[in-house]
């Protein structure tokens, strides 16, 4: 690894500290702030009418904004600058919605107290500039990962510093909340509490926080001149495709309402933890424990991810997430003032894999759904988690404030204003609730979520054997008879697919036209010029296409499916543009042996009832060598 390569995995992670901290601000404290200082000068009845519509409104808006993200990445993926297509939108998105943000924290400048009416107008026109904003920063920052690394390994690698940061941004608020918000409230007005002033002070904070992390990534990172994105670009997913792709993959169904059922409940409870923290343990100077102990534990949990799921499946880690969440509801139930308790309770509420194990499952449903439908919904599925998440967010939103009014958590009120019934109402709808929420979540995933790693291996194999034979996710069905020139992907003894069949009964997989290469070394080439159409989640194969419409798909190693993606290192991303004799895999063949899988590469032809001739000769041969022109309509 360079020093330049350093210098943009930092300088790209140093975006996502501040861009979480920021969404932490509008998604979480921003309702606090709303509930306890921004009506704090009106009569109670108008402050709470005037919180109920506030909170309101926010649930409308980012509900409705939802719609809107695939305009904006269009308008994203459609900028040409000399600075690159993400950068200037990383830059504007973020400093705009940093300055709409502290004109939010203000109250509006104290413009509920001259006209309610006019405040509401003026607010939402600020916060869906505010939201739209901070999604333009948000669609720039996670599209730019392929403009800056064509290389499917340093995306990873790139996605796993920007998360391990975001995390830091995200629970590091729960840490600097209290103390930011106390200090410059008492530095304005000398009372050791939690005011209007402290709430500007953090949001100017965090803005700024927000607003140097971007440019780092920007003065840090180099947008490279690619295919990759150009080709995205082409193929847009609107909301309606999202909700389409859905409907019709069972399997993405359940897993995404299973999903969102979990996420409501864990972004209202962060929600709700400061109001549990301040009201009802009547300790809001120690609510940075919440952050600390949620940094801690998230450090632990992917690792332990990777180490656990070579033991057990994911259903299994799912459904213990999802009983420690359960757990932690019960805990903080019946903790009262008990430290230790709550602790407890905090480090497993923070112990959950539902987020990483949604994104697998919902990545292997691509090819569940190829194999139903003959469609194959990338884009679409990629973009659910990301709407699901909104929609949550937008959800907990409404859900927190409306616990704030109802168990009277808002204004001047302390802990000691506190009856039994505002804590027996906080309960019902910050614990009972979510609890619901969690167990339907687990219910729903054990029972419907059939896409366990075990079936997806063999939806792959039926897959792969429908295309042998069948075809499909063919971009152009040529009516002339036309000639492929193709060079053999690897070095090694090319034999057919008939010989792979005799000497492997078992397998009976690969009835279709191709070939099949014993080989020699460990790594698969360009076998003729075209794009990349798509990898197999498993990475053990991937579809291509010459330039005049012959699609194949590259096939590496016999039972290697189930290891899961182990073993392949892909020098390509989907889209990408490709030429004969382009390195594209190197594959770990000691690996594939102590597993007891064959190194086999098989190419077959998608579709093979268009090739209208097709001869090879049995021999040795090397990567790139000549092998007989392929004859196709």
């Amino acid at each position: 690894m360079n020093r330049t390569s350093y210098k943009e995995r930092i300088s790209f992670a140093l975006g996502n500290l501040g861009h979480s901290a920021f969404y932490g601000a509008l998604s979480t404290y921003f309702i606090v702030y709303v509930t306890s200082s921004m009506f704090s000068d009106l009569a109670p009845s108008v402050a709470d009418k005037l919180i109920g519509l506030i909170t309101s409104l926010v649930v409308i808006i980012r509900l409705a904004e939802v719609v809107l993200d695939p305009i904006l990445g269009n308008i994203v993926d459609n900028t040409q600058s000399k600075y690159g297509k993400f950068k200037p939108w990383l830059m504007i998105g973020t400093i705009v919605s940093a300055i709409l943000l502290i004109v939010s924290f203000t109250g509006l400048f104290g413009l509920s107290k001259i006209s309610p009416l006019l405040f509401a107008i003026l607010f939402v026109i600020v916060f869906v500039a505010l939201d739209i904003f901070y999604s333009f920063s948000d669609v720039a920052y996670w599209g730019m990962v392929p403009a800056i690394s064509e290389s499917s390994a340093e995306r990873s690698v790139f996605t796993v510093w920007g998360s391990f940061t975001g995390t830091i941004g995200w629970n590091g608020l729960t840490i600097i909340v209290v103390p930011i918000t106390t200090y410059f409230t008492y530095l304005a007005t000398g009372k050791h509490e939690q005011g209007s002033a402290g709430w500007l002070a953090f949001a100017v904070i965090i803005s700024l926080i927000a607003i140097l992390s971007a440019a780092a990534t920007a003065w840090g990172t180099k947008e490279k001149n690619n295919v990759i994105r150009e080709s995205a670009n082409k193929e847009k997913t609107s909301i309606k495709d999202v909700f389409l792709g859905i409907a019709h993959n069972d399997q993405m169904l359940w897993t995404s309402l299973s999903y969102l059922l979990y996420s409501v409940a864990y972004v209202a409870t962060n929600g709700v933890l400061f109001y549990y923290f301040k009201y009802v343990l009547d300790k809001p100077n120690q609510f940075w424990i919440a952050g600390v102990v949620a940094t801690i534990v998230s450090f632990f949990t992917a690792p332990l991810f990777g180490m656990l799921n070579k033991f057990v499946t994911r259903k299994v880690l799912f459904s213990i997430g999802q009983i420690c969440m359960i757990l932690a509801y019960v805990i903080f139930l019946v903790a009262h003032d008990n430290p230790t308790l709550v602790t407890v309770g905090l480090v497993l509420f923070n112990f959950n894999y539902a987020q990483l194990v949604t994104v697998l499952t919902l990545t292997d449903a691509i090819e569940y759904g190829q194999l139903q439908s003959g469609k194959r919904n990338e884009a679409v599925t990629l973009s659910i988690r990301p709407l699901l998440d909104k929609i949550s967010g937008a959800f907990s939103n409404g859900i927190v404030g409306f616990i704030a009014v109802t168990a009277g958590m808002t204004g001047s009120a302390t802990a000691k204003d506190m009856t039994a019934g505002n804590i027996h109402t906080f309960e019902l709808f910050s614990f009972y609730t979510p609890l619901i929420l969690a167990a339907g979540s687990l219910l729903i995933f054990w029972w419907k979520v059939k896409l366990s790693e075990k079936a997806h291996a063999q939806v792959v194999v039926e897959l792969e054997s429908k295309l042998a034979t069948e075809g499909g996710v063919t971009a152009s069905t040529n009516v002339v008879t036309q000639q492929q020139l193709i060079s053999a992907p690897t070095s090694g003894v090319i034999t057919s697919l008939a010989e792979l069949n005799r000497a492997q009964p078992a397998l009976d997989l690969f009835d279709g036209t191709g070939y099949v290469i014993q080989p020699s070394d460990n790594k698969v080439y360009a076998p003729f010029d075209g794009k990349i159409r798509f990898t197999f989640s498993t990475q053990h194969a991937f579809g291509i296409e010459s330039e005049n419409g012959l699609a194949a798909i590259i096939h590496v190693g016999i039972g290697t499916v189930n290891l899961r993606g182990a073993g392949f290192d892909l020098h390509f991303v989907d889209g990408q543009e490709i030429h004969q004799g382009d390195l594209l895999m190197n594959f770990d063949r000691q690996l594939f042996e102590a597993n007891g899988y064959a190194d086999t590469i098989v190419m077959f032809f998608v579709d093979p009832k268009r090739i209208q001739n097709f001869e090879f000769d049995e021999k040795h041969v090397q990567h790139g060598d000549e092998l007989q022109p392929v004859s196709f309509k």
